[in-house]
C-alpha cells in the first residue's frame, strides 16, 4: 500500500513542512494518515500504531469475558503473561526478531540486485519528473519509506522532496504519482521485495538525490513533446 506524501494526500497538510532534506515519517514513528484514499490504506495506517497493534493481539480477552465472566479474576491477576503474548506477537508474528536471522531472510546478492535496481528506477523516475516540471534548481530527492513489520500487507511513503531556498514537498499530480508508482516497481520488483530487503537490512528508508542541472536536453525534450501528444 503506498502513500505518497503530499498535501492533498494527507489528512494533516501541516505536516508536511521540511526542516532539513530529506524528512522522514515512519522511520522516527511519525504517522501520517491518508485522506479521501480508501479504508485499506487508512486501517493499515491504524495497524502500523503499536497501540492499537496491542489492542488487537488482547481483544479476545474481553470477548472470553462476555461467556465467561468468572474469567475476570484469573485474568486480572495475569498481566505478565499477556505482556509476554504481546511480545511474542510483535517480535515472532509481525517480524523477525534476530539480526542473524533478518539476514538470511534474502540472500545477499539478491538484495544488492534489487537495490541497484531500485536506484536505476528512482533516477529515471526523477529524471521524467524534473524534466517535465522544466526544474533547473535546487536538488530533487525521492524519498522511500516502509514500515518494518514483515508478515502484513507493506506500508510504503513515497515523497518527493525539493531541496533549495524554499524546500518543500512537492506536489505531485495524479499522473506523476502513477508514473512514479509504475517507475519504481513493476511484477518482479515490488513494494514487497522491497520490505523484504529492508527487513533483512534492518533499514527503514531508501533515499536518491537528483541534481537537475544534470537532466539532459534530450530528457527535457521527449517530457516537452510528451506533455504536447
Amino acid at each position: 500500500m503506498i502513500l505518497f506524501l503530499t498535501p492533498d494526500n494527507v489528512a494533516s497538510p501541516s505536516t508536511l513542512k521540511l526542516t532539513k532534506v530529506p524528512k522522514r515519517f515512519l522511520s522516527i514513528g511519525v504517522k501520517i494518515f491518508p485522506r479521501g484514499l480508501g479504508r485499506s490504506l487508512f486501517w493499515r495506517t491504524v495497524f502500523e500504531m503499536p497501540v492499537a497493534r496491542y489492542f488487537l493481539a488482547l481483544s479476545p480477552i474481553p470477548i472470553a469475558l462476555i461467556f465467561k465472566p468468572e474469567w475476570a479474576l484469573p485474568i486480572s491477576l495475569a498481566p505478565v503473561p499477556m505482556a509476554l503474548f504481546i511480545l511474542v506477537i510483535e517480535s515472532y508474528v509481525l517480524s523477525v526478531p534476530s539480526p542473524s536471522a533478518r539476514r538470511k531472510i534474502v540472500p545477499e546478492v539478491d538484495q544488492e540486485r534489487g537495490l541497484d535496481l531500485l536506484k536505476v528506477r528512482a533516477e529515471q523516475a526523477l529524471t521524467r519528473l524534473g524534466a517535465a516540471r522544466a526544474t533547473v534548481g535546487g536538488v530533487l530527492h525521492l524519498v522511500i519509506e516502509q514500515s518494518g513489520l514483515l508478515h502484513v500487507p507493506p506500508l510504503t511513503y513515497i515523497s518527493v522532496q525539493h531541496e533549495g531556498p524554499e524546500s518543500k514537498f512537492m506536489d505531485l499530480t495524479a499522473d506523476e504519482q502513477k508514473m512514479i508508482t509504475e517507475t519504481l516497481f513493476d511484477s518482479d520488483f515490488n513494494e514487497a521485495r522491497l520490505r523484504v530487503i529492508n527487513v533483512a537490512q534492518d533499514s527503514q528508508i531508501r533515499t536518491f538525490a537528483l541534481d537537475p542541472s544534470s537532466i539532459s536536453a534530450h530528457a527535457r525534450l521527449a517530457a516537452l513533446a510528451n506533455s504536447k501528444g
